[in-house]
């Protein structure tokens, strides 16, 4: 009898991790898109503004990051003391002007660096829809960030990027992505104190990479965007 009872013990957790480890790709991009906002919502977003500052090397950056869903987005960059710089990505084409990196000019951007931008301009998030935007998205498992479990998600878009995100199980908010630099190496960026906007969209409002972490004070979402600040000047 009382082997029975282990048996039918045994039987029970598997059955029990079965239900608790048979997630889809689906799924979990469900769970995010919810805890960010919904999908109503987030298939209502067309334009979005994030300002905030990066200390690096002892300076205090100051970033604002301007887009319009799809059509194109703009970073402008102070650096204290030494001058104001952009980079504007569209669909089609991207320039810049970092006058603290040396450049002299305006000057278009490489291909794999409007690649690379490009990826922003989908503000709804390229995982919402993603099938019928020509993407492809797999669940490579469970993995631990911190102390947090997440799924592992590949996300490949129709270009052939890839890009891994890192959802937490309990949270579904995205703590962590792991994508191809300019260079070719491996870029993290990792995310964290994620607040809620009056408009119900969840945003993280410090983000961290190789430069350090940027942290936002101030996110707009469907405000009014002049499309004349992503033409070069």
């Amino acid at each position: 009898m009382k082997n029975l009872f282990i048996f039918a013990f045994f039987i029970f957790c598997l059955v029990a991790a079965q239900f608790t480890y048979a997630q889809t790709a689906d799924e979990v991009v469900e769970k995010y898109i919810n805890a960010i906002g919904g999908k109503e919502k987030m298939l209502a977003m067309k334009t979005l503004k994030m300002e905030g500052a990066l200390n690096y090397n002892g300076f205090d950056i100051g970033i604002v990051s301007t887009a319009s869903h799809g059509i194109g987005i703009r970073t402008d960059i102070t650096v204290p003391s030494i001058g104001e710089g952009f980079q504007i990505a569209t669909p089609t084409k991207g320039w810049e002007y970092m006058p603290f990196n040396g450049q002299a000019a305006i000057e278009e951007i490489s291909e794999d660096k409007l690649k690379a931008a490009q990826s922003s301009l989908d503000l709804q998030s390229p995982l919402l829809n993603y099938k019928e935007k020509g993407h492809k998205v797999e669940l490579l498992g469970k993995e631990k960030v911190g102390t947090a479990d997440c799924f592992k998600l590949k996300l490949t878009n129709k270009n052939g990027k890839e890009t891994t995100y890192f959802i937490d199980a309990e949270t579904g908010y995205k703590v962590k992505s792991l994508s191809k630099a300019d260079d070719g190496t491996e870029a993290e960026t990792t995310y964290s104190d994620f607040k809620k906007t009056t408009d119900g969209y969840v945003f993280a409002y410090a983000m961290t990479n190789s430069r350090g972490t940027t942290v936002f004070s101030n996110i707009q979402v469907n405000i009014p965007v002049d499309e004349k600040i992503f033409k070069p000047e």
